[in-house]
């Protein structure tokens, strides 16, 4: 995996910046995601400043330019939309699905953990990976939570993720390396059709 991986968190509160005028329009809410597509589909916005609060506006991922470490990176301020369509477009696909809070089964049955976080392959927008406060008998380092790839499609019902139990040996503690963890695991399933 060759981009930059950060935590669905680590967006939160980043700035929304114009490169057109070099300009802050506002800040990253919340991380709208599809757990039945793998992938972010756009960003709820607070307002920058004195004024700080929940916008209407949102930000769709395909409006979305570039995203680092400081700043999520737009053509425009036009990018930042009152479109009623688009934020019904963006937080209807969701499915009004939150999967923090989640649990994690493998399809043999073993309980891996609670959902807290996603992970992002910022430059597709593909999220790759959850973080989850594990089961203790997982844990390597006392305490600290875990990071387990997903493929490409999972299996979601309810308030339980399905994962293939292949993906035990690819857990990590640490985001460091965790993208070669997560091309491992990819590339030991069965291909799909």
């Amino acid at each position: 995996m060759s981009g930059l991986l950060l935590r669905g968190t680590d967006l939160n509160t980043l700035p929304v910046v114009g490169i057109d005028a070099g300009e802050a329009l506002a800040d990253v809410k919340d991380v709208v995601y599809s757990a039945e597509r793998g992938a972010l589909l756009g960003f709820t916005l607070n307002k920058r400043g004195f004024l700080k609060g929940p916008m209407k506006e949102v930000l769709a991922y395909g409006d979305v330019v570039a995203i680092g470490r400081d700043a999520v990176m737009v053509a425009s301020s036009s990018a930042v939309t009152k479109a009623a369509e688009t934020l019904s477009a963006v937080v209807d696909e969701s499915g009004g699905r939150n999967v923090l809070g989640n649990d994690v089964l493998t399809d043999g049955g073993q309980r891996l953990g609670t959902v807290i976080d996603v992970v992002v392959e910022v430059t597709t927008g593909e999220v790759v990976g959850y973080e989850l406060i594990g089961d203790e008998a997982l844990q390597a380092h006392a305490g600290r939570p875990l990071l387990i790839p997903i493929p490409a499609t999972l299996a979601v019902s309810g308030s339980v993720l399905m994962v293939p139990v292949a993906v035990e040996p690819f857990i990590r503690d640490d985001l460091s390396g965790f993208g070669a963890a997560v091309d491992e695991f990819r590339g030991q399933l069965p291909q799909e059709a």
